[in-house]
């Protein structure tokens, strides 16, 4: 891929990336719908899965709502019309009535089908905050 179409991807896919956090904290299901892939699927610090029906629908209901959500420190590697994100996510909200406020490490994967970046695979690691408190 040449200089010029790489900073193109890799910025679509950062926009993409920004995106997806957004719409995390407005609940925009139509965004989320479209950035998640019909593949999607995150697999969580306990190992669990969830696919991306199972994200919406937690959405959908209310059982996943955020107060923040931020991502930063982007390290985009386009390969084609695949891409590897390695970023830092800082969150807060509630999960299942759990609530949460962490910074994470995540690796999330990136497809370009039909000529638009979706999200396929999202797996993350919680890090200190950038102050050393849990």
């Amino acid at each position: 891929m040449r200089t010029i179409e790489a900073a193109i991807e890799t910025r679509a896919v950062a926009d993409a990336e920004r995106a997806l956090a957004a719409a995390h904290l407005t609940l925009d299901l139509a965004v989320l719908d479209r950035l998640f892939h019909h593949d999607y699927v995150i697999v969580q610090p306990d190992g669990g899965t969830e696919t991306k029906a199972d994200v919406l629908t937690s959405f959908q209901t209310g059982e996943r709502q955020w107060n923040l959500a931020e991502v930063d420190q982007l390290d985009i590697r386009v390969y084609g019309a695949a891409a590897v994100v390695i970023g830092r996510w800082r969150a807060t909200g509630h999960n299942r009535q759990t609530p949460f406020d962490y910074a994470a490490r995540f690796l999330s994967l990136w497809v370009n089908d039909d000529g638009r970046w979706q999200n396929v695979a999202y797996q993350s690691t919680e890090i200190p905050f950038e102050d050393g408190s849990p």
